[in-house]
């Protein structure tokens, strides 16, 4: 095909409704990008393979099933946002990787150039923008003797942008939604031929549950394990039901199956995944999709009818502590809805289960809260704050907030700086707000906070956090902590680093020291051990101490 030729497939793009929209309040028919003669190259995502491209018996009628192998193709992934971000990067690299395709960590040996993008902020897209800009050289500079280099948007930006990214930037090749990753294979194939190739369809009822993802680090001492897709609570400044979709669960079969082989290869921590993890529910087993309503935090509602029915999250939570005592579970993020009782007295009776909760509060005042469609006001967050304190002793607190949101008084601020004094939150996360367009607030709201106050605020707010985080994170001074070694400290090559309970750093001495299951060992801690240390000293964000020896999750309890 000439570059003429190319140039007239391209501007022939041609939009086209699904068969099958994923709806929600105020949610529009999503669109399918589609080049016209190609006509499968962008099917829905809602149908899951059963197989991989690469085992595909009968390929679209356009492309051959050798057309659709890597060919030992190099794929350079760059990730850039949240951690299910990460968690989708392994997905989309399991599934390139078995239909013939190499991994390259140089940029510049690389034949497909693959960027997982988020949506949460403008600061996160223009990033992605910016990075596009610095790849338009190094195509354009490609040898004719290599292989066309191939650019490709991945993720929530790939979503929400469709169009834009497809028009200002002919540079990029293909489109990959969240939900559209089991495509990479055949959209590639498309790219190949100088064509714009993009599935950026939400669905129902994908969860990537056949999917192993590929963990991209072979020293890493924890994984993420993804549990559940999407969101259904419409929070009024949240884009992710429009760019994720509806809530989806996967099988717990599934999900035991992966976290039983990371135990396998030796991993310390698993972190169960979801952008609202905690609401989990498989439907997948009949026999328990009963009338059993759902339980929700005392105080909090939600903004769809009740759930009923399936495995919740109590149960999931069970199940994956079980498989390995000296592993250790985290989740996030949560919505603190979702924390009914049996939850957290499954966190404080199992050793596994990390002593430590995110709970976004997002603001300290109820009227804000109401505007952003939370669920809950100030009263029903500070008694649930309680009452988890009771239920988990010693439990360490984190969060989120918003400063600057649509209406927020100075009155509504000092609310929220009161509820950071008042909680004294070990870490936090704090942004101003960035208006998005899809969401509630965008078509009902008016983002009349100037950029200045928001600033402003989200300084006083970030100062207040750290003095209260410093107050609370020093209690931990004197005591002995079980801490997971993940490898050297970036500021010293002396010092060794890990986290706590509480997922805080920590960072001590690189030193000999006794191996409790070993009497009269002397060791030094590796990456993947278990380590006492004591702690001697505390800012907002990491803890110090030094180490006292090397032993087991599960003998740790008779010191900490």
């Amino acid at each position: 095909m000439t570059r003429p030729e190319v140039a007239a497939e391209r501007k022939s793009l041609v939009y086209e409704r699904s068969s099958r929209p994923v709806r929600g309040p105020d949610l529009p028919a999503e669109l399918t990008l589609r080049n016209p003669g190609h006509c499968c190259c962008c099917g829905s995502a809602s149908a899951p393979q059963e197989k991989l491209c690469s085992e595909v018996e009968d390929p679209p009628p356009y492309l051959t099933l050798d057309e659709l192998l890597g060919r030992q193709r190099k794929v350079y992934l760059e990730t850039y946002g949240c951690q299910m971000n990460v968690n989708d990067t392994e997905i989309a690299w399991s599934i390139l990787q078995k239909s013939g395709y190499l991994r390259t960590s140089n940029l510049q040996e690389a034949d497909v150039i693959l960027l997982v993008t988020c949506s949460i902020r403008e600061k996160a897209e223009q990033t992605i923008w910016n990075r596009l800009h610095q790849l338009k050289s190094l195509k354009t500079r490609r040898p004719c003797s290599r292989v066309p280099l191939k650019i490709g948007i991945l993720g929530c930006m790939a979503e929400r942008l469709k169009e834009e990214i497809l028009n200002r930037e002919k540079m990029v090749d293909i489109l990959a939604g969240p939900d559209a990753y089991r495509d990479l294979p055949q959209l590639l194939a498309v790219a190949e031929s100088g064509q714009q190739a993009a599935n950026v369809l939400l669905s129902l009822d994908e969860t990537y549950a056949d999917v192993m993802p590929v963990q991209t680090s072979p020293s890493a001492t924890s994984a993420f394990v993804s549990i559940m897709r999407g969101c259904d609570n419409m929070c009024s400044y949240c884009i992710v039901p429009f760019t994720r979709g509806r809530e989806r669960s996967r099988p717990v079969a599934s999900i035991l199956e992966e976290v039983k082989k990371l135990s396998e290869q030796g991993l310390k921590e698993v972190t169960l995944l979801g952008q609202n993890v905690n609401s989990f529910r498989d439907n997948s087993e009949v026999q328990f999709n009963n009338a059993v309503p759902t339980n929700l935090s005392r105080g909090f509602t939600t903004n769809y009818k009740t759930k009923q029915g399936g495995l919740r999250f109590a149960h999931l939570l069970d199940q994956v502590s079980r498989v390995d005592p000296e592993m250790r579970i985290r989740f996030t993020s949560p919505h603190p809805k979702d924390f009914p009782d049996e939850v957290l007295q499954l966190i404080h009776e199992r050793d596994n289960i990390c002593k430590q909760i995110h709970l976004p509060a997002q603001s300290g005042s109820s009227r804000v809260l109401e505007a952003m469609w939370r669920g809950y006001s100030r009263e029903a967050y500070v008694e649930l704050v309680h009452h988890i304190r009771e239920s988990i002793p010693g439990v360490s607190l984190s969060s989120d907030f918003i400063a600057g949101f649509c209406g927020e008084t100075e009155e509504d601020h000092v609310q929220t700086v009161s509820l950071l004094r008042e909680v004294q939150y070990n870490m936090g996360f704090l942004f101003a707000y960035s208006m998005r367009q899809k969401t509630r607030a965008y078509h009902r709201l008016k983002d009349d906070v100037p950029e200045e106050v928001k600033l402003r605020r989200l300084e006083e707010l970030i100062t207040v956090f750290r003095e209260e985080a410093t107050k609370a994170n020093q209690t931990s001074v004197g005591c002995t902590q079980l801490v997971l070694v993940e490898g050297l400290s970036k500021r010293s090559a002396t010092d060794l680093c890990g986290r706590n309970d509480g997922n805080l750093k920590v960072i001590f001495p690189d030193a000999e020291m006794e191996d409790v299951n070993n009497p009269g060992l002397r060791v030094r801690a590796q990456p993947g051990d278990y380590v006492l240390v004591k702690i001697t000293s505390a800012s907002s964000q990491t803890l110090r101490g030094h180490v006292l020896c090397r032993t087991t999750l599960r003998d740790s309890s008779a010191y900490c």
